[in-house]
């Protein structure tokens, strides 16, 4: 399992986001681009999706932007992912719009997908922006 790009890209904006969260400023794609490496197009797009998904509220025009709807540690990382992805699953066979698996009417697994990709997003959603927001601490040195 990997998450694709722009999730990766958007989890690492919203990270440098909530390091720069306060309350009274705004950030612009064009910041983040720059700080984060993602490329402008991609960033303004990614802004778009989170904003639709209720992740950051923009403001257009002078003094315009956009920034985080609610606190670092009430955005997790399953609602970046979703925002960028839709809902998380590990196979197709649970998203009932689709039907295009060859083994669809004799699997005896297809109803046990339901509880695994639950699993799967409750530990994502266990995982705060917040706590991927802060620099990791590095190990101490042993010296032998």
């Amino acid at each position: 399992m990997r998450l694709s790009s722009l999730a990766d890209y958007a989890v690492v904006m919203m990270a440098a986001a909530a390091r720069r969260s306060c309350a009274s400023s705004r950030l612009t794609a064009t910041v983040l681009a720059e700080e984060t490496g993602v490329p402008l197009p991609t960033a303004q797009k990614l802004v778009g999706r989170l904003a639709a998904a209720g992740l950051v509220e923009s403001a257009r025009g002078a003094g315009g932007g956009f920034r985080l709807a609610r606190p670092a540690d009430a955005i997790s990382l399953a609602d970046i992912i979703e925002a960028v992805e839709g809902r998380i699953a590990m196979t197709t066979c649970v998203d009932e719009e689709r039907h295009d698996c060859a083994l669809d009417g004799h699997c005896l697994v297809k109803p046990h997908w339901g509880i695994v990709n639950e699993a799967i997003r409750g530990a994502l959603a266990g995982v705060s922006l917040a706590h991927l927001s802060v620099a990791p601490i590095p190990a101490p040195k042993v010296f032998a």
